[in-house]
């Protein structure tokens, strides 16, 4: 496994805890339960002793990219038995049954084809997953177009567990310039609940340069590495 710079246990422990500060603090401001949002720590690339660290420190969610990647570092951490793996990058439909074993949630759904490979492998209870939103049309990133989400959503409803949505703005030097793509997430989801009669509680937005505008938005989830782990180095 490819591994990140090395920080000393204490620090990321340091890291987590300022980064739960800002979480607060941006709940506050938007007059909301600290509660309510789930911080997963983005681990992609990062040895699992960073991850011990983290769980040391009072993380339980964790959020991976690789599938393959993802198997090893939880055969590692096998002892860390409240940790709750997110699969936060791209799902290929071949590898729909080995995600099922080994992830809690799945934020990016994309198609009809993932969710009958999803329904495969985790029949009952539906597997949780989070629709993703590709805001920006970027064609370089994977995702739903906002005006394609309501008929996959029916589509799939009877598959999954339909959760909620998720997105990666396009990238921006100032944080608040993700702000207008996060309050269309949220305006999206509020419009797809009202019509398909689903909860659609989470919105999966926000990372390390942009989690506590996110949160403003109303993000439930927020994915946050570098934050807490530094900079990956490959």
């Amino acid at each position: 496994m490819t591994t990140a710079t090395d920080l000393p246990m204490d620090e990321i422990a340091a890291r987590l805890g300022a980064v739960r500060e800002r979480i607060a603090r941006a709940c506050d401001r938007a007059h909301r339960a600290t509660s309510s949002v789930c911080l997963v720590l983005a681990s992609k690339i990062q040895p699992p002793a960073a991850v011990a660290a983290a769980y040391a420190a009072g993380a339980r969610d964790f959020g991976e990219n690789y599938v393959q990647e993802a198997i090893a570092k939880r055969a590692a951490l096998a002892h860390l038995r409240e940790a709750r793996w997110h699969l936060i990058g791209h799902l290929q439909s071949n590898k729909a049954r080995v995600a099922a074993e080994n992830f809690n949630l799945v934020h990016t759904l994309d198609s009809l084809r993932l969710a009958n490979a999803l329904a495969r492998a985790h029949p009952a209870p539906p597997m949780p997953v989070l629709i993703e939103v590709r805001l920006g049309g970027e064609a370089s990133k994977s995702g739903v177009d906002p005006d394609a989400v309501a008929a996959l959503i029916e589509s799939v409803r009877a598959l999954v567990e339909v959760r909620g949505l998720m997105t990666i703005p396009p990238a921006a030097a100032n944080p608040s310039a993700a702000r207008p793509w996060f309050t269309q997430l949220r305006e999206l989801r509020d419009r797809l609940a009202a019509r398909c009669g689903l909860a659609l509680s989470e919105l999966s937005m926000g990372m390390s340069e942009d989690y506590e505008v996110a949160i403003e938005e109303g993000a439930t989830i927020v994915r946050v590495g570098r934050a807490v782990f530094g900079e990956r180095v490959r």
